[in-house]
């Protein structure tokens, strides 16, 4: 686990240790240090410095590249920053580096290594005028780019922001901001990495889940032990109308594949001839149908949770009456984990959300960026710049658990939260979050509900698909290359095979 902090929070934090008796400067000086201990400098270097204490980070990395031998120049701005950088220009001074402005640059030609240090986490885009040009200048320079804890241009709280810097390597000081996994980040940094400077996190703390973090919730099962032990698991949904038939069938391996110890596919009647041969160690439910989807029968759905400790539900269902007269009956019924997706949102954003608040069982929704929206009653760009605090205000208020899909996964309760990075372009395909439905169903089926069981279901599925595209390429996967890759991700986090999947 690290923490991640917002950019408000980061700022108070480094005030607090200023004013435990930590002089900026000094401050200054190991986040300098720390970006240089954090990279192979190819020289000569290009040292690119804004305005602000991000460039007397630039500052401080070029009087210890200057130290070192490396041959560096100073790419100004301007000559105007705050007191504690201006200690250390005037250190870059007396040593000798020189310095140039930018105005006199047109180029980046010739330098092998650029280090961004132009903007901090607390900018505010979009970069204009002689930033964005120097941006664009760096982004077409061809050298090994290493941004100085964040991409300049880019938003420290929303991951969002154009242009920005396209690094090599970003070197994060103090602590991780949710700017360098949400959004763009990834596709803005091949690499990065945290440079602890020593300042102790203050306010709201999120965090950064990692396999370390996981491995305690997967110990060896037990020889006295039974598929009983492990749980029911149902999966409701399918529909003529969409692929619920596919997704379904691929959800019932995602499971299994999860440890569930049986999973119940209760789907439409209509799609029993096309479920059968397709389901060997899950069990078919067949639910009443209107000729298309799942038609509301309270006693056919008393009889299917029997025994059931967590469901999911929404997958190809299809926003209809009957699929709201379902959710309803789940939240006001169903006491074990409820996991809802796909047009079970859509449901609920008819119904409203204040719903959740007397659920009978405890509450997992999945949505993707747009279904979020349409829960909140939010726009999604409103939605991707105040990602964070949306989803845990939504959370807290409903007294759910809430797993936002994106290109890093939030999961929050209101009161913890998990960011999880594990993911790839490859999933971005349908069924795929059929497949985190079907992980996520499996894992509350056995481990306790709550925000780190969730976290699981992200981290496994993301790595999952990080494995499947390394096999099939970006291009060619689909979802169920993902399910075929969750035993590989399973034995990686418990340490039985190797990255490569290897034993």
């Amino acid at each position: 686990m690290q923490p991640i902090l917002s950019v408000a929070d980061m700022r108070e934090s480094d005030a607090a240790a200023i004013a435990a008796g930590t002089p900026g400067e000094v401050l200054m000086g190991r986040a300098g240090e720390g970006i240089f201990r954090a990279a192979e400098w190819r020289a000569p270097v290009a040292v690119v410095c804004g305005k602000g204490n991000n460039a007397g980070d630039g500052f401080v990395l070029a009087l210890l590249l200057r130290q070192a031998g490396i041959p560096c120049d100073i790419l100004l701005w301007e000559e105007r920053f705050p007191p504690d950088a201006e200690i250390w220009f005037r250190r870059c001074r007396e040593a000798g580096v020189p310095v140039c402005l930018w105005k006199e640059v047109s180029s980046l030609e010739g330098y092998r290594t650029v280090a961004d240090c132009i903007f901090g986490t607390g900018f505010r885009g979009p970069a204009a005028g002689a930033a964005a040009e120097m941006i664009g200048l760096i982004n077409r320079s061809g050298a090994f780019v290493v941004s100085a804890d964040l991409n300049s241009g880019l938003n420290g709280d929303s991951g969002l922001g154009e242009p920005a810097v396209r690094s090599n390597l970003t070197v994060s000081v103090g602590s991780w901001k949710p700017g360098h996994f949400l959004n763009r980040a990834a596709d803005l940094m091949d690499r990065k990495v945290n440079a602890d400077v020593g300042i102790p996190p203050r306010g709201r703390v999120r965090r950064l889940l990692e396999k370390e973090d996981l491995s305690p919730l997967f110990p060896p099962r037990l020889h006295f032990s039974n598929k009983g032990t492990y749980g029911t698991v149902a999966l409701i949904g399918g529909s003529l109308r969409y692929s619920g038939a596919i997704r379904l069938a691929n959800l019932a391996a995602a499971a299994m594949r999860s440890g569930a110890g049986i999973v119940r596919i209760a789907a439409p009647r209509c799609l029993s001839g096309i479920l059968a041969p397709a389901v060997l160690e899950s069990t078919l439910f067949p639910l009443s149908d209107d000729g298309d989807g799942i038609a509301f029968r309270p006693e056919e759905l008393e009889e299917m949770l029997r025994g059931v400790r967590a469901a999911a539900f929404g997958m190809g269902a299809g926003n209809t009456p009957e699929t709201r007269k379902v959710l309803q009956y789940l939240l006001d019924r169903f006491t074990g984990s409820l996991i809802l997706d796909a047009d079970a949102l859509n449901a609920l954003a008819v119904l409203g959300p204040d719903c959740l608040k007397d659920a009978a069982g405890r509450v997992l929704l999945t949505p993707h960026p747009g279904e979020f929206a349409r829960l909140t009653g939010k726009t999604v760009p409103e939605v991707l710049e105040a990602s964070l605090p949306l989803a845990e205000d939504f959370a807290g208020a409903h007294g759910v658990t809430l797993l936002l899909k994106g290109s890093a996964t939030i999961v929050t309760d209101g009161g913890e939260t998990w960011l999880t990075d594990r993911g790839c372009p490859g999933m971005a395909t349908a069924g795929s979050g059929d497949v985190l439905s079907g992980v996520a169903a499996a894992l509350h089926g056995w481990l306790p509900a709550g925000p780190l069981t969730a976290a699981a279901a992200a981290w496994l599925n993301g790595r999952a698909g990080e494995l499947a595209q390394a096999k099939t390429g970006d291009i060619s996967m689909i979802a169920s290359d993902t399910a075929a890759c969750l035993p590989e991700a399973f034995a990686e986090l418990r340490g039985t095979c190797r990255a490569d999947g290897a034993e």
